[in-house]
């Protein structure tokens, strides 16, 4: 039996992509928490802060960009 066939799909490397992606996108949806109001009769301009409307979503962006690298790279072949 070679030791091709009982090697996993995705290599090591691949999954240190993957949680540094999903580390990405949690980090996007933490940066687009708060800015609310406690009075719903208050209006609260925060919510519209660059970090909010710009930052957090490029974050989410390049955490699914991440996921895709992790999932299509293909691993170093060993010599």
């Amino acid at each position: 039996m070679s030791t091709e066939n009982n090697r996993f799909g995705i290599a090591r490397e691949n999954y240190k992509f993957f949680i540094a992606g999903v580390a990405l996108i949690v980090l996007g949806y933490l940066l687009m928490m708060g800015g609310g109001s406690e009075d719903p009769n208050v209006f609260n301009p925060e919510i519209f802060s660059f970090r909010r409307i710009t930052l957090a979503p490029l974050v989410c962006l390049a955490g699914f960009a991440t996921i895709m690298v992790a999932i299509m790279r293909r691993p170093k072949k060993a010599e």
